[in-house]
């Protein structure tokens, strides 16, 4: 059966163990989905070679033998990378822990190109410097609430009052300028993915 070629956009989420010779990770395209793809690692370097990084956006050309299970690096080429995430732990916590959600768990079909659109935005500002518990928080809300989880309608209603106010204040103001206690941002983030594992049984850490 010949082997199959994929040309697509996509975000580097986690590395995979793949031996000497290649570098495997998980990707997230906007029009296949999540991926499982090897990057050839050169004996010397190689002009023109892109070696893949973490919270990279990359176009891909990609070929498989065995019918989509792992796909092979043919060429890359980087469109956007957030060197920022890699100057501070929290940053770094802030994006892994993203990705790993958006890497374990299904996605929908109709909500590929808004998981993409969320993971530019959210890489993007944790590049740049913003709060990452703001960031994760607002991000984890968002992709939730696009997969269609009602949580404006059921978790929101559940917090105590002044959990209430902090959470909207936290989901609807843009992060820039936020001065919320890290301690409740904390609790809001702890609430919203329990949450998450009961009612939607997300792998979350």
């Amino acid at each position: 059966m010949p082997g199959l070629a994929l040309h697509t956009e996509a975000f580097v989420l986690l590395r995979r163990a793949a031996g000497d010779a290649y570098q495997g990770f998980s990707v997230f395209s906007a029009a296949a989905g999540p991926l499982q793809i090897l990057q050839r690692v050169p004996r010397r370097p190689t002009a023109g070679h892109l070696a893949l990084d973490l919270f990279d956006e990359v176009e891909l050309w990609l070929e498989s033998g065995n019918q989509g299970r792992t796909w092979f690096v043919k060429e890359a080429r980087l469109l956007a990378r957030p060197a920022g995430i890699g100057r501070g732990y929290p940053a770094l916590q802030a994006a892994s822990a993203l990705a790993e959600i958006v890497a374990h768990n299904p996605v929908s079909d109709e909500g590929r190109t808004a998981v993409a659109e969320l993971l530019r935005t959210a890489f993007a500002a944790l590049g740049a410097g913003h709060r990452p518990d703001l960031v994760y928080l607002k991000a984890l809300y968002r992709f939730a609430r696009d997969e269609g989880y009602p949580v404006k309608q059921e978790w929101l209603p559940a917090l105590a009052e002044a959990e209430q106010a902090a959470a909207v204040e936290a989901l609807n103001a843009p992060v820039a300028g936020q001065t919320a206690a890290p301690a409740t941002i904390a609790h809001l983030r702890r609430q919203l993915e329990d949450y998450l594992r009961g009612r939607a049984e997300w792998r979350i850490g």
